[in-house]
């Protein structure tokens, strides 16, 4: 049976300073109150975590604003649910690969970012990675341990070049019988840019967007009179030891973290994980935890899911060859198992580490 350990949305939450203490708010739908230094909370239920936005009390004339913002969060958990049969996506994995399927602008837009992702990073982020959580119990809940035959079969199901775009005529097509899209890894992200957007054409330049804290998007200067660098957000260590992990600077831009222990089980001696390599289609435990900065929230959830996978020298030339995107991974050393920190994409005027 799955045993529940750290979850993804524990390993961030914005430092006192953002008036974000995630212990101490209480997780109320669509309350709003005023918080410590002077910022306003709304929140809301979506995609099975809780989705907040917080804005200066000097915004509070715009908080009809947030309330849309949220209600368009809501509305794309809609068109992107897997657990709902008249979804967006539940109709392409019904339908598109007997044909092309038109598809609304924007989640064409989404799956064009994400098989972009997926092909810079080799395969390691993958949208069609849904049959391996399957075939290993994940999708329920219920890690079990299948038998070879069955990962293979799960993995000739899986692949990002099977997914036909045509951006003219609106279409999404499937090359390969039986592939599916799962959105969880990168639609999170997606909803709060979406939001964020719309903020930002009703007027408002700052404010502080996260979904159960895993992703989290920061618009303008952080909270306060004076000029900031950003809002400050805090990585939780993932070994749960006392203190964070570390400590970040956002401005006008995301960030989102995944970790290893947020499903697992065992079989004898040997623990196996959630997060899966969809290109061997076994679970991977090389890295604790891994947090991405982008530019924008989509980028940054789906990146956090990649560099989980990857091989911190991938890590590494990845950052160099994309503008604007930083990484901070905990990585357990293969020769002694020491753990270990490693942050690239980042300059310490808005990085702090403390282990």
């Amino acid at each position: 049976m799955a045993t529940p350990g750290t979850r993804r949305r524990d390993l961030l939450h914005p430092q006192r300073m953002a008036a974000v203490a995630a212990a101490a708010l209480p997780r109320v739908p669509a309350e709003i109150e005023a918080v410590p230094d002077e910022l306003i909370r709304a929140g809301r239920p979506a995609m099975a975590c809780q989705f907040e936005i917080f804005l200066s009390t000097r915004d509070r004339v715009r908080i009809m604003t947030v309330h849309r913002a949220l209600d368009l969060i809501q509305e794309l958990e809609g068109r992107m649910t897997v657990f709902r049969d008249d979804s967006e996506i539940s109709r392409l994995n019904r339908r598109a690969f007997e044909g092309p399927v038109t598809v609304e602008s924007g989640l064409l837009e989404l799956l064009s970012l994400g098989r972009r992702i997926s092909s810079e990073t080799g395969g390691a982020f993958d949208m069609t990675a849904g049959p391996l959580w399957k075939v290993w119990g994940f999708s329920r809940r219920r890690g079990t341990l299948p038998d070879p035959e069955a990962v293979e079969k799960a993995r000739s199901q899986v692949g990002y070049r099977f997914l036909e775009l045509d951006a003219p005529a609106g279409t999404v097509r499937f090359r390969r019988r039986g592939l599916e899209l799962n959105l969880g890894a990168i639609g999170k992200g997606y909803a709060l840019d979406r939001a964020g957007r719309l903020l930002q054409q009703e007027g408002m330049g700052r404010a502080l967007l996260h979904a159960g804290y895993s992703s989290i998007l920061a618009l303008g200067e952080g909270p306060g009179k004076e000029p900031s660098p950003g809002w400050k957000v805090s990585i939780r260590d993932p070994l749960g030891r006392t203190g964070p992990l570390a400590t970040v600077q956002l401005r006008n831009r995301a960030l989102s973290t995944s970790g290893v222990g947020e499903q697992f089980f065992r079989v004898g001696n040997r623990r196996y994980g959630h997060v899966l390599d969809p290109r061997t289609g076994h679970p991977v435990d090389k890295n604790l935890a891994a947090t991405a900065l982008a530019p924008t929230a989509a980028e940054a959830d789906a990146l956090s899911t990649a560099f989980l996978v990857m091989d911190l020298d991938d890590i590494l030339s990845y950052c160099r060859r994309r503008r604007g995107i930083g990484a901070v991974v905990v990585a357990a050393d293969p020769r002694d198992g020491a753990v270990q920190v490693h942050h690239w994409g980042l300059d310490a005027d808005h990085l702090e580490v403390f282990r």
